[in-house]
């Protein structure tokens, strides 16, 4: 079966100046992967006629489904159905449905009509009108050798309409549509080149059908198994077959499958066995917290936390000795551990977390420079602790810890 190949188009300088995200494009190409549509590039192109004629015809050249949204508005900006009717050599006239519908979207809502407000419903010859249930400016459809062109407005809701009620559809009435199945495993506490040298047999003798994709994130990796194929259970069992194969090799660390996040897994570990856990925060500031308190349900799990950004709370909030942060520091492995067992006791709590290091980019030293962090969890009978060594930028070390100390507690849980 012959791959189906689509390429997006987003128009507009807004996208190019960073003034508006494009999650048109993510949306779509979302949509067109369920459909087993393959999608093969985003472009994104400013408000300029050469610009946007040259992603035209490279998008031919390589696409059999083109995707374009933006530049449909009534001003002399927006250039896409002016440059469409040109790139397809015809003329631009006055489409009496969608005048009709444009001028009934504007009395249903009691405004009036302006010149440029007619101007949407004046469409290319050359197109199918398709009409826009929720805005004003129409979608176009066309047709050239074998290429199939939509053109929509880039407001969202009204793209994602148009793409549900008509492009959809349309698809199986114009291309046979093969079966695309993923899954993707989630890793943490592994680099991407450490786990790719793990799983290289494995990698190598996946099918041809089956391709596998590294994904790195901040203290993630992700494995993104594609299979390809006209039967989704068929497919889908494969992938499931080449999980299992892999998975006694990475399992430790595993935390999730898809969607799952780090700390949704986490919540699940300590809902299951009705446990607890509370953090002391320093380095961190409170964001660990954040990301366990961002899962519906954490208060059955998560008793709460203290921010002891000065010694001085440290002490008088979670007992940790004066002695302690005058002979080793704050930054150290002895305060770390006070922090977790006090915070733990403070609460009340089955396990609790600490941090404190030196997020930057000011106050590190030549024994202890900026990205030194210490983190701990301290359950009944054991502490763990683990000394890491991270950047030079303050934020990136902060979600790098929240990774870390999630993940020792991961690690944690599993062993006691």
């Amino acid at each position: 079966m012959k791959p189906i190949k689509a390429e997006i188009i987003a128009i507009g300088d807004e996208l190019l100046y960073g003034q508006i995200i494009d999650t048109n494009s993510h949306w779509i190409s979302q949509e067109l992967d369920l459909l087993g549509v393959r999608v093969v590039r985003r472009t994104t192109v400013g408000d300029n006629r050469e610009d946007i004629l040259e992603s035209f015809a490279k998008a031919e050249e390589r696409a059999d489904l083109i995707l374009i949204t933006g530049g449909l508005g009534p001003t002399q900006d927006d250039l896409t159905k002016p440059l469409l009717a040109e790139y397809f050599g015809c003329g631009i006239v006055e489409n009496k449905e969608a005048v009709a519908a444009v001028t009934s979207f504007f009395q249903r809502r009691g405004r009036e009509m302006t010149p440029l407000n007619i101007l949407q419903g004046h469409l290319p010859e050359c197109c199918t009108y398709v009409p826009n249930e929720v805005g004003t400016a129409p979608g176009m459809w066309f047709e050239r050798n074998g290429t199939y062109w939509m053109s929509m407005p880039g407001v969202p809701h009204e793209m994602k309409k148009l793409i549900k009620d008509f492009v959809i559809p349309k698809l199986p009435e114009i291309f046979e549509l093969p079966v695309i199945a993923h899954q993707v495993i989630k890793t943490v506490g592994i680099g991407e080149s450490w786990l790719a040298d793990l799983i290289r047999d494995w990698e190598n003798a996946l099918p041809s059908h089956i391709r596998l994709a590294y994904l790195p994130s901040l203290g993630h990796v992700k494995l993104r198994l594609t299979g390809f194929g006209t039967d989704r259970k068929k497919i889908e069992q494969e992938i499931q077959n080449q999980i299992d194969l892999v998975l006694p090799t990475i399992e430790s660390y595993v935390y999730g499958y898809n969607e799952e996040t780090l700390e949704t897994a986490i919540g699940k570990l300590l809902k299951k066995s009705n446990k607890t856990l509370a953090l002391a925060e320093s380095c961190s500031g409170g964001y660990i917290s954040h990301l366990i308190t961002s899962i519906p349900g954490s208060s059955a799990y998560f008793q709460g936390a203290v921010v002891p950004y000065h010694n001085q709370f440290k002490e008088e909030i979670i007992g940790v000795k004066a002695e302690t942060l005058l002979e080793f520091g704050a930054v150290s492995e002895q305060t770390v551990i006070e922090m977790a067992t006090g915070v733990k006791t403070l609460f009340k709590s089955n396990f609790g977390l600490a941090s404190s290091g030196i997020a930057g980019p000011d106050g590190g030293t030549e024994e202890k420079p900026v990205g030194t962090i210490w983190i701990a969890c301290a359950g009944d009978s054991f502490v763990e602790t683990k000394k890491l060594r991270l950047t030079q930028d303050r934020m990136l070390n902060i979600q790098l810890t929240a990774v870390a100390v999630l993940n020792l507690f991961r690690i944690c849980f599993s062993k006691k």
